[in-house]
């Protein structure tokens, strides 16, 4: 063996080192069992992968817990999205398929050397080629895969975007959209091109925050596009041909028929994404061009699951919390799809989880498990529905029953009738405000004798997007948007200032980043009572309420806009004001 051969092997052996300790560090900190930690590198030696990638991959850490704990470890900096270079480094003497291929991204020169950016710093062998290339010390940095992944395709796509370059490798993959041969089907779907596709298209949702990610084939393209805090955005499209392949995948990896296109199906993919574990509802639907598909986004490790986070001030915190310890009744909570109801009561029923409490959910579908809560969800084909559930839930003894949604008579008629039984019970109804709830109940049929006693209060929401605070923007508003708003009477201050969206590189340019909820409370007093059974009008419910100072969406709106929270144009978009 000679010298060149010696000290490769000993790189070699230093590096599985390091990998050994900082498995061993892991364990330490307490961020891996020892069990976890043998099942990962026992599948990184099945799979020829590094420990880092496996660990992330099976979720058993999430891909900034690991760049965390790298830099801890070795003691290194950690680069933030920010410190990536504006033009590409060293290119003279390190190619653009070794950088991709080590993950890799040089930062800066300096006379103590090249700082790079590494997503595998534990990568020994990488670090000694980068040093023997350059003739010059290696300034490790970590990077997180994310940003690695952002920065490379910045600095280094030559106008082609990773998506792009997939594409460019399915080029060669025989057409099979029009085919119902399952086994076809399946082969396609199953070829590493359309894999990775997949993957990516569901990585980038995760990446941006997306809620939901839709597919959809057109009559030229296969159209994707991402609800971004609300807004749906057009993504790059995959060529047509590839429709059959990418929605059998998704159809493969939810459990559903792949043969099966003429009617709508619903399945679910549980699966680590950046070390994150994510669940994914999947709906597809026929179109006159193929099967368009939906899936829903339910991250659990963002979940918020406290009313003040979720965007209750304290006056509505009170006033929801005040009916929530009612012993018996409805309390209902109402908005459009997609308004944030079911989290709202989720949060609710984890206040009133108390080991003393048997807590009941009938749900279409469970989004999300709560500990010490009995979770059931609909199944309609087996005859098991809103109504057949809450008649059994009667026979289990519970003090408390959460319905997904109230959608007909008899599924509203029950939840009276439980409720005069001595069960509190909450609900989501879908109305554009709190006061059109209770019309939309009797005109299911309730009498209006059973609701007026039954009903204990009413919440509508929307949700609004959150102004970036890295970039928002102060303005004093004109006197006539000040009179016509009536934001005066809101804020103790003499002068009115208000915020708006700019852009920058932290919320993609949009001047937006997340959401919260603007809510109305609607508690069912005395004079509502008698309104209630005296009239049908929602309007006349809304005057009585507001007379006895419930605060509305569109208030709540406009002082989340004076806080800064966000613009008097999203309160707008939202609550249809004016």
């Amino acid at each position: 063996m000679n010298a060149l051969e010696r000290t490769l092997e000993n790189a070699v052996l230093d590096s599985r080192r390091s990998v050994a300790d900082f498995g061993a560090f892991l364990v330490e900190q307490n961020k891996l069992t020892e069990a976890a930690l043998a099942r990962a590198g026992l599948l990184a030696a099945e799979s020829h992968e590094r420990l880092e990638v496996v660990l992330t991959r099976l979720g058993l850490l999430s891909e900034r817990d690991l760049g965390d704990a790298l830099a801890q470890f070795l003691d290194i900096p950690l680069v933030s999205a920010a410190d990536f270079p504006q033009v590409p480094l060293v290119e003279d003497k390190l190619n653009r398929k070794f950088l991709q291929d080590a993950r890799l991204v040089p930062l800066a020169e300096s006379a103590a050397g090249l700082a790079v950016a590494m997503v595998h710093p534990l990568d020994q062998d990488t670090i000694d080629a980068v040093r023997f290339a350059i003739g010059r010390p290696v300034l490790l940095r970590v990077a997180y895969p994310s940003d690695f992944d952002s920065a490379f395709e910045r600095l280094y796509g030559d106008g082609k975007s990773l998506i792009h370059q997939i594409f460019a490798d399915a080029s060669q993959q025989r057409d099979d959209s029009t085919s119902d041969d399952v086994d076809k089907l399946k082969d396609s779907a199953s070829e590493a091109p359309v894999i990775r596709l997949v993957n990516l298209i569901i990585t980038r949702g995760v990446e941006t925050r997306a809620s939901d990610i839709h597919i959809e084939p057109m009559a030229n393209e296969l159209r994707v596009r991402y609800r971004i805090d609300g807004v749906l955005q057009v993504a790059e499209s995959p060529p047509p041909r590839l429709s059959s392949a990418v929605i059998s995948r998704i159809k493969i990896m939810a459990k559903l028929n792949i043969a099966e296109r003429r009617l709508p199906q619903d399945g679910r993919i549980a699966m680590a994404v950046r070390g994150r574990d994510i669940d994914f509802r999947v709906a597809t639907r026929p179109t006159i061009h193929g099967e368009s598909v939906t899936l829903r986004i339910l991250d659990r490790s963002h979940l918020q699951l406290d009313l003040p986070a979720l965007g209750f001030d304290d006056e509505l915190t009170g006033a929801f919390r005040a009916a929530l310890n009612q012993p018996h009744g409805i309390l209902l909570v109402t908005g459009p799809t997609g308004s944030g109801k079911t989290t709202t009561l989720y949060a609710a029923l984890l206040e009133l989880n108390k080991p003393d409490r048997k807590i009941l959910t009938i749900e279409d579908p469970v989004e999300y498990q709560l500990p010490g809560i009995d979770q059931t969800q609909v199944k309609p084909q087996i005859g098991l529905t809103f109504a057949s559930a809450l008649r059994s839930f009667l026979r289990h003894d519970p003090d408390i029953m959460m319905i997904g949604e109230i959608r007909d008579s008899e599924t509203a008629q029950i939840a009276v009738q439980a409720a005069l039984t001595g069960h509190l019970i909450l609900s989501t109804l879908h109305t554009n405000d709190a006061a059109s709830a209770i019309t939309r109940l009797l005109d299911m049929g309730i009498e209006d004798y059973l609701l007026a006693s039954t009903l204990n209060a009413v919440a509508g929401q929307r949700l609004v997007r959150s102004l970036c605070p890295d970039c928002r923007e102060a303005y004093l508003p004109v006197a006539e948007l000040i009179a016509r708003l009536g934001l005066q009477a809101l804020t103790a201050s003499a002068s009115v200032t208000l915020y708006r969206a700019r852009g920058c590189a932290n919320c993609s340019q949009t001047g937006y980043r997340g959401r919260s909820s603007i809510v109305e409370v609607l508690p069912i007093s005395d004079a509502v009572r008698q309104t209630i059974l005296k009239s049908r009008d929602a309007g006349a419910i809304q005057r009585i309420a507001a007379d006895e100072g419930m605060q509305t969406m569109f208030v709540h709106g406009m002082k989340k806009a004076l806080a800064g929270s966000t613009s008097v144009e999203e309160v707008l978009r939202v609550t249809r004001a004016a």
